[in-house]
């Protein structure tokens, strides 16, 4: 008997792919901040969204930035960390970007570079972007001395209770790290 209903489970994932394949479409940008709302709301965190694409290097740096021993535990300290794909081409925007992702990109300032960022309150409400450089530029990835310290203006704009000693660690990671 048991080997029978075995059987009759193996055929069903035999004749139904649905049963075990994925969906290959990427969740819509509307989404992923609604789970980055519900997760922000009980860690009492504000949440920082990338806008980012996968052909982009200076969001590679900042994804390596972010995942270094030095600021991730920082970041995630103080933030829910959420991630949006834009800008692809071609196959990689069907498999990669996340849709609705670029009319927030829109919503939210980003009208030129990535990676662009943006902090929400635990409610979805945007306190602070990236486009913090002189003539409302996007700070991008901090690699010069001047895009550091406003990325660290962003941090403390959008943390207050951000320790110096936390801002320090991550400015020294940039500038000991950067590409340029």
């Amino acid at each position: 008997m048991r080997k029978i209903i075995y059987r009759i489970i193996f055929l069903i994932f035999l004749i139904n792919p649905a049963v075990y394949s994925q969906d290959l479409e990427p969740d819509s940008a509307q989404n992923i901040i609604n789970h980055s709302m519900i997760q922000a709301l009980s860690t009492n965190k504000n949440i920082f969204v990338v806008f980012h694409a996968s052909w982009c290097t200076w969001c590679k740096w900042l994804d390596t930035a972010f995942e270094s021993p030095e600021i991730k535990p920082i970041m995630e300290k103080y933030y829910v960390i959420t991630k949006i794909d834009v800008k692809e081409f071609g196959k990689k925007i069907e498999i990669l970007e996340n849709p609705g992702g670029q009319k927030l990109l829109g919503k939210f300032g980003g009208k030129s570079g990535l990676p662009f960022l943006v902090v929400l309150n635990r409610n979805g409400k945007m306190i602070a972007n990236s486009n913090m450089m002189p003539k409302n530029q996007n700070i991008g990835y901090p690699g010069s001395k001047e895009e550091i310290a406003a990325f660290i203006k962003l941090l403390k704009k959008t943390t207050p209770q951000i320790t110096s000693k936390h801002m320090s660690i991550i400015s020294d990671y940039l500038i000991k790290n950067t590409p340029l």
